[in-house]
């Protein structure tokens, strides 16, 4: 049986590479919306979206979403969402799904699947991961690669190509090693409500800063992160018009085949 679980989507109208962005149409309509309905598809039984702009929420007027009005000094999606779960009065032991609000491609599979994930360990967070498949992603910075336990936990996330293959890459740099799995991180997380308020309580790390990835901060504070291979492709979101144009060459090249 799924586990219950809410989806919280932080969303908000200010981006540097992409202004307004979760108002941007894609197929007619703005992005929020085909979000919150990967969202519901995944069978939540709540969807939130998290914003600071009056703009976002008159959008999804009339939607299935419900939408949280938040500060708007957040640094971060996840201390937005930490707010929420305050505001909500969510219990502790609620399993929160953290889908970021410029990803109208998700599968609705793999949100359940992570929220199963996080339901069934004894983590407090979890997230997903898929294989590497070429030399050129491994070796990106900005491919996040990790690395996890024989239990299935997060050991630690790196923009640099870990674990390194010493006599891989000595013979031949800049490779993808055959003999070796390497895994890309894949940004959605979930959490519970208590755990997410204690997360957005904590300093940044050291290691945080170091690698500019925020969930390090939970394993430098000594938190386990579960992690599982998605299922299936998690399509790459929207962060420029490039994106944009491809996601809605997407969605036309589905219509015309329906």
């Amino acid at each position: 049986m799924s586990s219950d679980f809410v989806v919280a989507i932080p969303a908000r109208f200010a981006s540097t590479r992409l202004p307004g962005k979760p108002l941007r149409l894609i197929d007619g309509r703005p992005m929020i919306s085909h979000v919150v309905d990967r969202a519901l598809q995944a069978g939540a039984r709540a969807v939130v979206v998290a914003t600071d702009d009056e703009r976002i929420a008159e959008a999804l007027h009339g939607s299935a979403a419900r939408v949280c009005m938040t500060r708007a000094d957040h640094l971060s999606g996840t201390d937005r969402l930490a707010e929420v779960a305050t505001l909500l009065r969510w219990p502790d032991d609620t399993v929160v799904v953290n889908l970021q609000g410029d990803e109208p491609l998700a599968p609705p599979a793999g949100i359940r699947a992570l929220a199963d994930l996080l339901a069934a360990s004894a983590a407090p967070m979890a997230t997903l991961c898929t294989p590497v498949l070429d030399a050129a992603e491994l070796h990106s910075p900005s491919c996040v690669k990790l690395v996890a336990d024989a239990q299935g936990r997060a050991i630690y996330f790196s923009r640099a190509a870990i674990p390194y293959h010493r006599d891989a890459f000595a013979a031949s740099p800049g490779t993808l090693p055959g003999n070796a799995v390497y895994l890309r991180h894949i940004g959605i997380y979930a959490y519970r409500a208590g755990f997410l308020k204690h997360f957005a309580s904590l300093p940044p790390g050291r290691l945080e800063q170091i690698e500019s990835l925020e969930q390090l901060r939970a394993i430098e504070a000594g938190h386990a992160i579960a992690v599982a291979i998605a299922l299936e492709p998690f399509p790459a979101g929207v962060d420029t018009e490039e994106d944009l144009a491809r996601v809605n060459a997407l969605f036309a090249a589905s219509v015309s085949r329906s």
